[in-house]
């Protein structure tokens, strides 16, 4: 019986150590890059101005809009292919390959009708390079979930690096040397992610698993069928973010701001969140990868449960540590001193914080639907988040202007949260304390307000909330962290 014990001990052991080593491989591939593009802020917030930050923030979205529509959601269904052990790997590769660039094929035909929608009148002028934009970056998505399918996590942080470090050249030389514009910016990312291609499809020897012979069309359809239903969930989570800025940008209004400028300063509100969702990406591309790997092991409801109270306690603390800084912190990454319009910045953030902690524990429970194979939930709880977007954006926008845009996105996010925290554990029951969530929240809601309102003592009470907050989750960390660091 002790053996038998023991033996569970070390099977239960490796799942954290190695969830742990994969964060902190990411993590140590990630945080400098990610920071490089953070600090990239303070570049275009010196370059560019309003209406052209408004432009890029445009593109940018777009371009995500039409990655996962004509790669039939690449990002989703090879690291699910890739990582399942009853799958030939080079099958995977070629199949996925073939059908990213039939794909990439179709969308170079239908880009230049859709600049014709009025609405859609901003791609005009950057159809060509939005068409090698997103084929360069499919190019570069196909190696590295590929990449990370083989569980070759440091060479795929190591390209992180590497690519954010040629990113930030391109830019720097583009923008604040040639001054190119949105041009520049484009261009910079169309050569830092064909660089980041070749060098993982060369070092990590990917010709051997390209050939016609590896094509399988059984393969084929067994991946569009799980992909069907994750296409339009990916493409309505770039809706969510997409329309915020196209009703922006396209709605009048005679209380507050709007238009190309507006749309420019709400981007730059959005990049101050992504410090949160730094963290975030960090865990959750180690955790893709467990969750798929643990998906029938028998303790699998354990090892939930305990993962996700670190990672909810880990953005609340997060996001309420960025709240307390908020105002020197979105000082230091957007300037105003080139164009005044940015030094509002940061009273849009606060809000978006809270918005993005909600999608990053969303993306948490979508990992459940892709490891169970029920794509369809995350389907119709994307449907929901969106549909709530739009209506709130209708509402909110022409009344509140930006700061409507990010309470519509925050509302969104939140209650697309609870439709999954239900149905989700279905699949993988898991205790969930709901009612410390929702004190939870509500302290980071009353801190979102102080820091947007301002009052007396305001930074008091952000401090006294900022406090209850930590207090309130840290033992959950520190019991999952004890947990990684034990040796069985």
């Amino acid at each position: 019986m002790k053996c038998i014990h023991t033996i569970l001990m070390e099977i239960t052991m490796n799942k954290y150590k190695k969830l742990a080593f994969n964060t902190m491989i990411f993590a140590i591939g990630s945080f400098g890059s990610k920071i490089l593009v953070i600090l990239l802020t303070r570049l275009y917030s010196r370059h560019l101005d309003p209406a052209s930050s408004g432009i890029k923030e445009l593109l940018e979205p777009m371009a995500l809009f039409l990655q996962p529509i004509f790669t039939f959601a690449l990002q989703e269904y090879l690291i699910r292919f890739g990582l399942d052990k009853k799958y030939d790997k080079r099958e995977v590769f070629t199949t996925s390959g073939l059908i990213t660039l039939a794909g990439m094929a179709v969308m170079a035909l239908v880009v230049p009708l859709i600049s014709n929608i009025p609405a859609l009148d901003f791609i005009k002028g950057y159809t060509i390079l939005l068409i090698i934009y997103v084929l360069t970056s499919s190019l570069r998505m196909q190696c590295q979930q590929f990449v990370r399918s083989r569980d070759m996590v440091k060479l795929f942080s190591l390209d992180g690096i590497l690519a954010t470090l040629t990113l930030f050249i391109f830019n720097i030389v583009f923008i604040a040397g040639f001054h190119w514009g949105v041009r520049g910016f484009m261009l910079a990312v169309i050569l830092s992610d064909l660089l980041s291609a070749v060098f993982l499809f060369l070092v990590a020897d990917l010709k051997s698993f390209v050939s016609m012979r590896y094509f399988s069309k059984p393969l084929a359809r067994e991946m569009m069928r799980f992909a069907a239903p994750l296409i339009p969930t990916i493409v309505m989570w770039t809706i969510t973010s997409l329309s915020d800025r196209m009703f922006i940008r396209e709605m009048h209004s005679d209380r507050v701001q709007l238009g190309e400028s507006a749309v420019g300063i709400y981007g730059y509100a959005n990049r101050i969140p992504n410090l949160i969702s730094m963290v975030s990406t960090i865990f959750f591309q180690a955790w893709n990868m467990s969750a798929i790997t643990e998906n029938d092991s028998k303790d699998r409801s354990i090892f939930y449960e305990r993962v996700y109270s670190a990672y909810e306690a880990m953005l609340f603390i997060a996001s309420a540590g960025l709240l307390l800084l908020i105002k020197p912190v979105t000082g230091f990454f957007v300037v105003s001193t080139t164009y005044s319009e940015y030094g509002d910045v940061y009273l849009y953030a606060p809000v978006l914080i809270a918005a993005v902690l909600f999608m990053c524990l969303n993306q948490f429970l979508g990992s459940i639907y892709s490891a169970t194979k029920h794509t369809k939930n995350s389907f119709w709880t994307a449907l929901t988040a969106c549909s709530v977007n739009i209506v709130m954006n209708i509402c909110l926008i022409p009344e509140w202007g930006i700061q409507g845009a990010a309470i519509a996105t925050f509302l969104s996010y939140f209650i697309c949260f609870w439709a999954r925290i239900i149905d989700a554990r279905y699949y993988v029951p898991f205790r969930f304390n709901g009612i410390k969530s929702l004190l939870n929240t509500t302290a980071l809601i009353l801190m979102c307000c102080f820091a947007v309102f301002q009052p007396k003592l305001h930074y008091l009470w952000l401090t006294v909330l900022f406090a209850a907050i930590v207090i309130s989750n840290y033992k959950a960390l520190l019991i999952t962290v004890k947990k990684l660091l034990r040796r069985g």
